[in-house]
């Protein structure tokens, strides 16, 4: 699974049209999460702005990590670790993007958010989940 270098460019300008609202973001993803996924609530305190702010700040690194993948990668790894501490499992991940994908039409708009900005999200949403799935998987 790979992304294009059109698709990078095009998450990462969409994503500094919605980093001014990034908070707006956070938590129209979290009330999506829960409501297509209410299963994983339990996964997360009670404190959700920490967690909307560490949200945050995980997309922005992974958005800016798209032009270093093999730094991305660690970085990666090491929270598919955190995560999987917290009680996340692999199936996880579908709702997870799927509700990212939908807060982020929200945010920037149909027009914003058009097909191809939307297909850019979903290869890199990809890349990002099967690349934390491997590392949630015991070693053998």
């Amino acid at each position: 699974m790979s992304v294009t270098a059109h698709q990078i460019r095009l998450v990462q300008e969409s994503f500094m049209k919605v980093a001014p609202h990034a908070n707006q973001l956070a938590e129209h993803f979290y009330k999506t999460l829960f409501e297509v996924a209410p299963g994983v609530r339990p996964l997360f305190g009670s404190d959700l702005r920490s967690q909307q702010r560490k949200l945050i700040v995980m997309l922005k690194a992974a958005v800016e990590g798209l032009n270093d993948l093999d730094s991305l990668v660690p970085v990666l790894n090491d929270l598919a670790q955190r995560h999987v501490k917290y009680g996340a499992k692999p199936e996880h991940f579908t709702p997870v993007g799927n509700a990212l994908i939908f807060s982020l039409k929200c945010q920037l708009g149909e027009k914003e958010f058009n097909s191809e900005v939307k297909e850019a999200w979903i290869a890199v949403i990809r890349l990002v989940a099967s690349t934390m799935k491997q590392a949630m998987r015991p070693a053998a």
